[in-house]
């Protein structure tokens, strides 16, 4: 699958890790990391609800696939 978020390198760069997400969100770890390495994607809702946390612009948490 392509990479289609950037939730792993946000996180990274905010200095919050997978558990902290998934414990704001009501996840679970194991959602939470298949969102990271780009197995799964999260609704769009989730999406606004995880820029909102993490104080980020929506589109940081998208990677550009313009060529």
């Amino acid at each position: 699958m392509a990479n289609l978020n950037r939730i792993k390198v946000v996180l990274v760069e905010k200095q919050k890790t997978g558990k902290w997400l998934a414990e704001q969100l009501g996840k679970s770890n194991c959602t939470v990391s298949k969102w990271c390495s780009n197995t799964i994607q999260p609704d769009l809702n989730t999406l606004d609800n995880i820029s909102k946390l993490l104080d980020v612009n929506i589109k940081d948490l998208l990677v550009d696939n313009k060529e």
